[in-house]
């Protein structure tokens, strides 16, 4: 299994997105300050997941999460979270 997932900012509330295959140690990497595009990001919590059965959906599920409809599919997925 593969994972895409979204985490968001504390600093600046804005999303990172990328897919792996070991979700937990990943995660681990970056909140540890061991991933350049979001060290100075940090602390980051873990917003959304989704599992992909390959690496090639995991990278063409991440890369559409990167595009406007793919912010705006997180953004109404989680409205109630983000808002309340």
């Amino acid at each position: 299994m593969y994972y895409v997932y979204v985490l968001i900012s504390k600093v600046d509330k804005k999303f990172y997105v990328g897919f792996t295959k070991n979700l937990k140690l990943r995660f681990e990497q970056h909140n540890k300050g061991r991933v350049e595009s979001t060290y100075k990001r940090r602390p980051l919590k873990l917003l959304y997941y989704e599992a992909c059965l390959n690496k090639n959906d995991a990278m063409h599920r991440e890369k559409y999460l990167k595009t406007y409809h793919g912010k705006l599919f997180v953004r109404n997925r989680l409205k109630s979270y983000l808002t309340g």
